[in-house]
């Protein structure tokens, strides 16, 4: 799929992992080849399992390169909400499997999946946005308000409160978590567990769940359109 990702179609089950030998930053290159990776397993009619590198799942966007502003900027945040619009409405079950640390960006493509599994040690689950001077966007906010539990939503998204993978189970971050060696394979067995299902009962279920939400997600993704070049905005 390109330098940074990588596909492997096995038994129904896709599994995309982003690995830039760094923290998996979302570049606009990087997000390009996991919507190529999503668009192939889509037409593979493939479980997917989006996971990252060792020790981080993604640290987000490129933060200088959001902050610059500009027509650059402003698409590679589109770019990144649409990602997480086309998880949200996938066809197929998707499963996260978190290696690791998940921040900005990186929780909203968590929040994003239908089954999230995080390793347990000392990572940070955070939307950090407010604690580095940035106003939370619209898309991101009606991403983070469609998971996570009422009573965490505020602390998360107005406190930039950083959650433990422990903590991230109940706040809504993550459904499981288990050692780091178990991930991968706790993680397939859940898509092999998800392959199960009725594609067409699963597809037409998951969107009538998520109806509202996505109609929400897809008019923030408009308002948030062009506010990238405020310098309280990003």
């Amino acid at each position: 799929m390109g330098e940074r990702t990588t596909y492997q179609l096995d038994d129904r089950i896709a599994t995309i992992t982003m690995d830039d030998g760094k923290v998996n930053v979302l570049s606009s290159q990087m997000l390009a080849d996991l919507k190529v990776a999503l668009d192939q397993a889509a037409s593979d009619h493939a479980v997917v399992v989006l996971t990252g590198r060792p020790g981080i799942f993604t640290a987000g966007f490129n933060l200088p390169e959001l902050q610059a502003g500009g027509p650059h900027a402003q698409s590679m945040l589109t770019a990144g909400f649409e990602l997480a619009e086309q998880l949200l409405s996938f066809p197929t079950p998707v499963v996260i499997a978190c290696p690791g640390h998940a921040i900005a960006m990186g929780v909203f493509l968590l929040l994003s999946g239908d089954y999230r599994v995080g390793t347990a040690g000392s990572f940070k689950i955070v939307a950090n946005e407010v604690a580095i001077n940035m106003t939370m966007p619209q898309t991101a906010i009606e991403i983070c308000r469609q998971r996570l539990a009422p009573a965490h939503f505020v602390r998360a998204v107005t406190l930039a409160e950083v959650y433990s993978p422990e903590a991230a189970v109940a706040a809504g971050f993550l459904d499981q978590i288990v050692e780091a060696d178990q991930l991968a394979d706790t993680a397939r067995e859940v898509a092999a567990r998800l392959a199960t299902l009725s594609p067409e009962a699963h597809a037409a279920t998951k969107l009538r769940l998520k109806h509202q939400s996505l109609l929400a997600i897809r008019a923030a993704i408009e308002a948030d359109a062009g506010t990238i070049g405020d310098a309280e905005s990003a």
